[in-house]
C-alpha cells in the first residue's frame, strides 16, 4: 500500500499494531497487580450452633450442620482435643476405640436375608465421640452397652475443637457433652434421666374400626389396649415375637387378624407362625437405618407394625379394622411385643 507520495505504509501499520499489543500487555499486567489474591481466613463470625450435645447412649447419633462457616475459608480442618470429664480428668471412655457396625453399602429394605444385610455392613473401631475432619459434624457412636459412660443427671463432659486452614487456627473451648441414659426401645416406659421404669406399659400408635365382642355399641380405643416390649433374659438370638392376650391374659391366635401382611410386617425372615405368636429372625437395630421402607413410618424413624382384618357387619357392610404400633428397638437380642386387651377383645368374625 502506498500514500499520496508513493511511499510504502506496511511498516507504519506493523509498527502501530506492535504498539497496541504492548499497551494491552502492560494493562493486563497492571490489572493483575491491582486485584489481590483471595486470602485464606478463619472467620471471627464462624462457630458451633450447638453448645451442648445430648445423645442417647447405646445408639448412633449424628449431629450435622452444627457448624456455621461464616467467613472461614474452606477447605478447613476440624479436630476434637482435650476431651475430659467435668472434674478435669481425662475421659478415655470417649477417646478409646470400640467396635461398631458401619454401613459399606446402602440399605434399601429389599434385602432378602440377614446374610444379605450383614454383607452390607462391617465392624470397625471408632472412638465413641468423633468429628468429621472437614465439616465439623459430630458422630456419637452406639457401641453396645454404654453404662461405663457418665450420663445425666451427671454433668458429663467438656471438649475443645481446633479449627485450622492455611490462614491460621482457632480454638472453640468448653463444648458440652451430656449423654442421656440408654433407652433400648421406642416407645418406652423408662425415665430419660434416671433410666428407671415409670409404669409397665404404654399404648397403641393407631386403632381404627375395632368393635368389641362384649359391647358392640362402641369401638375400642387407645385406652383399651396395653402394649409391652420385653427382652428375654438371657437373650441368645436376634428375634422379634408378637403376642396377643385377651382380658384374662390368655393367648389369642394371630390368625384372627386375617388380612395382616405377615410376610412384610417387619423386615424379618424365617417367620414362625403358631396359634399363640408370630416370630421373626431379625437384624438390629429396628429400623436398621432412618430411611423410609415398606416396614417403616413415612419418615423412616420408626418401624410400623399393623394388624388388620376384614369382616361383614350388620346390613352387609364391609368393615376393615386395624391397630398397631410405631416402634424402634436399638439393643440386639430376643424381643417380644405384647398387645393385651384389657376390657374387651376385637370382634373379627362376621355379624349374622
Amino acid at each position: 500500500m502506498r500514500n499520496n507520495n508513493g511511499k510504502d505504509m506496511y511498516c507504519i501499520v506493523s509498527r502501530n499494531t506492535a504498539y497496541m499489543l504492548l499497551f494491552f500487555m502492560v494493562a493486563m499486567t497492571a490489572c493483575k497487580k491491582l486485584v489481590p489474591k483471595e486470602r485464606t481466613t478463619i472467620g471471627g463470625d464462624s462457630g458451633f450452633t450447638l453448645d451442648t450435645y445430648e445423645p442417647i447412649l447405646g445408639r448412633t447419633t449424628y449431629f450435622s450442620d452444627n457448624f456455621y462457616q461464616g467467613s472461614t475459608t474452606y477447605p478447613a480442618d476440624f479436630k476434637i482435643i482435650n476431651v475430659r470429664r467435668r472434674t478435669g480428668e481425662p475421659a478415655p471412655e470417649l477417646t478409646d476405640a470400640f467396635p461398631v457396625k458401619v454401613w459399606k453399602a446402602a440399605y434399601t429394605g429389599e434385602e432378602k436375608s440377614i446374610a444379605e444385610i450383614e454383607a452390607k455392613r462391617r465392624e470397625e473401631y471408632h472412638s465413641i465421640l468423633e468429628m468429621s475432619p472437614h465439616t465439623g459434624d459430630i458422630t456419637f457412636w452406639g457401641a453396645g452397652k454404654s453404662d461405663f459412660i457418665f450420663a445425666q443427671p451427671d454433668s458429663g463432659y467438656l471438649f475443645d475443637v481446633e479449627l485450622s486452614n492455611s490462614g491460621g487456627r482457632r480454638f472453640f473451648r468448653n463444648l458440652k457433652l451430656m449423654p442421656m441414659k440408654e433407652i433400648p426401645t421406642l416407645p418406652t416406659n423408662l425415665n430419660a434421666m434416671t433410666g428407671q421404669p415409670v409404669g409397665e406399659n404404654f399404648g397403641l400408635s393407631f386403632i381404627e374400626n375395632v368393635t368389641g365382642i362384649k359391647n358392640s355399641s362402641r369401638n375400642l380405643g387407645f385406652s383399651d389396649v396395653d402394649v409391652y416390649i420385653r427382652k428375654a433374659n438371657p437373650s441368645t438370638r436376634n428375634t422379634l415375637t408378637f403376642r396377643f392376650l385377651d382380658t384374662l391374659y390368655q393367648p389369642m391366635n394371630p390368625a384372627i387378624f386375617n388380612t395382616t401382611d405377615w410376610a412384610n410386617l417387619v423386615h424379618g425372615f424365617n417367620m414362625k407362625k403358631t396359634d399363640t405368636y408370630v416370630q421373626y429372625d431379625v437384624a438390629y437395630p429396628i429400623p436398621l437405618v432412618s430411611v423410609p421402607t415398606r416396614y417403616t413410618t413415612s419418615d423412616g424413624r420408626t418401624a410400623r407394625a399393623a394388624f388388620t382384618w376384614s369382616r361383614i357387619g350388620f346390613g352387609g357392610a364391609r368393615i376393615n379394622a386395624s391397630f398397631g404400633l410405631n416402634f424402634a428397638i436399638y439393643d440386639p437380642g430376643d424381643w417380644e411385643i405384647v398387645f393385651a386387651f384389657k376390657n374387651d377383645v376385637p370382634k373379627t368374625t362376621d355379624d349374622l
